[in-house]
């Protein structure tokens, strides 16, 4: 099972020994402790929680559960991941990037970045109005929004809002990198989410 939790570092770019340059994210992997095993006989599925990181202030109910795992254990991120068949694993193991290999396709989940309240030119890409003499200038706004018939505005409609800050997954990106000591892990092309931002690395089965 080639599973991993993250932080992202930046972008950076690497040449191969072909000479051939190519744009990677760089991410701390891991390490990340296995803190619970889930199975069909316990829970009605088989699935196994991770946890990576280093938390702060942690509630009674999550330090008592990770505590199973073993002592000084405090996970930042707690993350479950499901899984076919039975997990090999243990509580208390470590997961690391050596279960990753140079070319293998991984899918990347992480938060993208929080841009804050937007306008619709800024968020849907809309058109100004026209900026010419009497229009007052106010050529971000949004215009009609509503019909003849029915009276309402629809559910959907494009409007100004909260952009940003929600879960985007990319597929199909190739692990270009790997530093087993200090735990890197290099993906080729763009990570979703900010500097800083935990993201979830899923090889195939």
């Amino acid at each position: 099972m080639q599973v991993i939790l993250g932080t992202k570092i930046g972008m950076t770019q690497i040449i191969g020994k072909d000479g051939v340059m190519t744009p990677v994210t760089i991410l701390q992997a891991g390490p990340v402790t296995v803190t619970q095993i889930k199975t069909i006989d316990s829970d009605g599925y088989n699935a196994v929680q991770l946890g990576y990181g280093q938390g702060k202030n942690l509630s009674k109910s999550v330090s008592g559960h990770v505590k199973k795992a073993g002592e000084n254990i405090n996970p930042k991120v707690l993350k479950e991941f499901r899984t076919k068949d039975v997990p090999d694993f243990k509580l208390g193991d470590t997961l690391t990037v050596e279960s990753f290999n140079l070319g293998d396709k991984v899918t990347v989940t992480g938060t993208s970045k929080g841009k804050g309240f937007a306008g619709t030119v800024k968020r849907w890409n809309f058109q100004e109005s026209r900026n010419t003499h009497g229009f007052k200038g106010d050529i971000r706004k949004v215009g009609s929004i509503g019909s003849m018939y029915p009276q309402k505005v629809w559910k959907g409609k494009k409007m100004p809002g909260r952009m940003g800050h929600d879960q985007v997954t990319v597929k199909n990106l190739v692990v270009a990198y790997i530093d087993k000591e200090n735990n890197l892990l290099g993906l080729k092309g763009a990570v979703p989410g900010p500097k800083k931002g935990i993201v979830t690395v899923e090889g195939k089965e």
